[in-house]
């Protein structure tokens, strides 16, 4: 018995033992982990600055590509786009024959193909020896009109009816329209704008004839001022008589394009700036010319180069014997010239050179707006 229990005693102890062992391998492992985790963490503490800087580069480079690729798909998407309408161009140029065909016809044959006419105005051109069989004699018809001494009459008749007609003509239409948009009934705005639009599709002759008739010695205006004056013979009244009847013909029809621009004005700004307090002019200035800011300069850019491009019909149509010093212009010169006389190759010329002129006045004035413009031209 007492053997047993001896042997007992030294099973529990011996348990004991391993027990207190492994609990100190235990410790000893745990001291170990937590040993290198303090140097891995001081490690990690060192170099701290530098795994920040290498995550920032990281990202850079993440954007720089997502950026690139980003590019990459938008030209590609430009490439494919192009490529594909080329492909239906080709699947269906049958179609595309039929409805171009007709318009390029006509601007080949009528806008195109006369400007190998102004080959004359380096000709003394003969109808009966044709382009190719005429003498050529360079810039002498150039030099014949710029010496003329009715070349400074011409010109300055020229401007003085174009730009008079573009100072009081170009404003109209823009009052207009900004009164138009004031009336808040749609009925009375339609039949307003009816009333308006209606002399543009009077013919530019019939117009003249009713001009003659309002102003001659038994008219109307005659009739109802107790006076007996031709003003058609007067050369003082021709420019007021063009510029007039030219704004009350045209006025109502080129406001549609401004109308058409104020659609675009904002409603709640205006509201808002009823409510603020402010008077007519200041919502015009803050809410509707803004809308119609950018229409005003192409208009304008537009019409300030057509300076020189102002048609024979009306003049001609308006002029006569006494009114000449005022009413003779280029484009009637270069019809009385050319049609009357048959000297072809020096109204060529005289045109050619009006031409030029348009076209650099085009270009200054776009280049003069552009810069008034915050860079915005046609």
């Amino acid at each position: 018995m007492q053997i047993a229990k001896i042997i007992l005693t030294e099973c529990k102890i011996n348990d004991i033992n391993k027990v207190y062992k492994s609990q100190a391998n235990v410790k000893y492992i745990f001291y170990k982990c937590t040993n290198n985790k303090r140097k891995e963490t001081e490690a990690g503490n060192g170099s701290k600055d530098v795994q920040k800087m290498k995550g920032f580069e990281r990202k850079e480079e993440i954007m720089t590509t997502n950026s690139k690729t980003v590019s990459n798909e938008k030209q590609g998407s430009k490439d494919t786009g192009f490529h594909n309408t080329l492909v239906y161009i080709r699947q269906h140029w049958q179609l595309y024959l039929i409805f171009l065909m007709p318009a390029l016809l006509l601007t080949l044959i009528f806008k195109y193909a006369p400007m190998s006419g102004i080959l004359i105005a380096f000709q003394d051109y003969n109808p009966f020896k044709g382009v190719s069989g005429s003498e050529w004699v360079g810039f002498k018809h150039f030099t014949r009109f710029l010496s003329s001494p009715d070349f400074m009459k011409y010109l300055v008749n020229t401007l003085k009816l174009s730009v008079y007609s573009l100072l009081w003509g170009f404003p109209v239409p823009i009052i207009l329209a900004l009164l138009l948009n004031r009336i808040q009934s749609a009925g009375i705005k339609k039949k307003i704008q009816l009333v308006l639009y209606l002399p543009n599709f009077v013919s530019v002759i019939v117009l003249c004839g009713i001009v003659r008739i309002f102003l001659s010695v038994t008219g109307p205006v005659n009739l109802l001022l107790g006076t007996d004056i031709n003003f058609m013979t007067m050369p003082e009244a021709f420019r007021s008589i063009y510029i007039i009847s030219g704004i009350w013909q045209g006025a109502g029809w080129a406001s549609i394009m401004y109308t058409a621009s104020l659609s675009n004005a904002s409603q709640e700004l205006r509201e808002a700036a009823v409510m603020d307090g402010a008077n007519i002019l200041q919502q015009i200035r803050t809410v509707e010319w803004p809308a119609i800011k950018d229409m005003v300069v192409i208009q304008f850019i537009l019409q300030a180069g057509n300076i020189m491009s102002i048609g024979f019909e009306k003049a001609y149509a308006l002029q006569t014997d006494l009114n000449l010093p005022a009413s003779e212009i280029i484009a009637t010169y270069v019809y009385r010239k050319g049609l009357i006389d048959g000297d072809y190759s020096f109204s060529t010329a005289v045109g050619l050179f009006n031409t030029v002129i348009n076209v650099i006045l085009l270009i200054v004035v776009n280049k003069i707006v552009a810069k008034m413009n915050d860079g915005q031209g046609i």
